[in-house]
């Protein structure tokens, strides 16, 4: 009997290439926040994402940023429609033969080099405002929603962070710092508001999993949900020294990590301000979870000790 899932799959991809299914299948475990189906017809063999409605506008997102993309060069998956089916939002694209990032024989090394040169790229693209929120795809602007302590703009997302380092904070309450590390804390967060950052876009999750290597070695560069305009090139520089720090699978090593450097242009005297960066990312996020979402206040709160713990040590 088939999933309910696929059968979704099958009926998307069947109304929008007007074919009669042939065969289809699940993607499991490459996708935390998408179910992924390939879904073929007769002359055709598409990719089906599917997510609940109020996904749509990442769907939306996703779409302007990989043809962004790929108008600078960038490989990426080509995106055939995006919807709304009942209460499933969508997108199908185009399928891409190949092996996923973490099963290609493809150097791991060289495949991190190309991500950063694929970074500085996408750092080019002509963007405004700040944020993950595509706000008006015309002018490539973007927006952070705005919060309880926070306007949505660059200083405010600053300046909540910084308001929020109390003697009754949180995460001294979470073992995450102490009340001497808050004070250290805050000294580097209102001197990141005197710096002057260039803002662009970032994909948000650069690492092997978001790839597929096709048979002429090319890596091309998937899932762009998590993109953002922050702080460039920091902001994607911090989230690859997360996946580093974590260990995961789809990370880098040392190596390769430095590969990713030299791909983009950066060596490690460059790495400070980014440092200071991935604190307060980890420390945001850290809040979000306590707000919004119990079940990762864990996870949360290990990494932005083990951050607080190499930043201020």
């Amino acid at each position: 009997m088939k999933d309910s899932i696929v059968i979704k799959a099958e009926q998307i991809a069947g109304d929008f290439l007007r074919e009669e299914v042939t065969s289809s299948y699940l993607i499991k475990d490459r996708g935390i926040d998408n179910q992924v189906c390939v879904v073929i017809t007769e002359n055709s063999k598409v990719v089906v994402r599917m997510n609940d409605e109020a996904f749509f506008p990442s769907y939306a997102k996703e779409k302007w940023c990989i043809e962004q993309a790929g108008a600078v060069g960038i490989p990426g998956p080509e995106v055939l429609s995006i919807g709304i089916l009942d209460d499933t939002a969508y997108m199908i694209q185009a399928f891409i033969d190949g092996d996923n990032g973490l099963d290609s024989k493809v150097s791991k090394v060289e495949v991190w080099r190309q991500f950063g040169e694929y970074t500085r790229i996408i750092n080019t693209i002509q963007v405004k405002g700040f944020g993950e929120n595509l706000k008006d795809p015309v002018r490539g602007e973007f927006q952070s929603p705005p919060h309880a302590g926070s306007d949505g703009s660059w200083l405010g997302y600053v300046q909540y962070n910084i308001d929020s380092l109390t003697e009754h904070d949180p995460l001294i309450q979470l073992g995450v710092i102490t009340p001497n590390d808050s004070r250290q804390v805050r000294s580097l967060f209102e001197n990141l508001k005197k710096d002057t950052f260039r803002f662009g876009l970032n994909h948000g999750d650069i690492s092997l999993k978001n790839t597929i290597i096709n048979h002429a070695d090319e890596v091309i560069l998937l899932d762009w949900c998590n993109s953002e305009v922050s702080a460039v090139p920091h902001g994607t520089v911090a989230q690859v020294m997360h996946c580093q720090m974590l260990g995961l699978i789809e990370g880098p090593n040392i190596e390769e990590f430095h590969a990713f450097l030299d791909g983009y242009g950066l060596n490690k005297t460059d790495l400070t301000a980014m440092w200071h960066l991935l604190l307060l990312k980890a420390f945001d996020t850290l809040r979000w979870a306590i707000d919004q979402c119990p079940d990762r206040i864990e996870a949360y709160a290990a990494f932005a000790k083990q951050a607080a713990d190499t930043v201020l040590d």
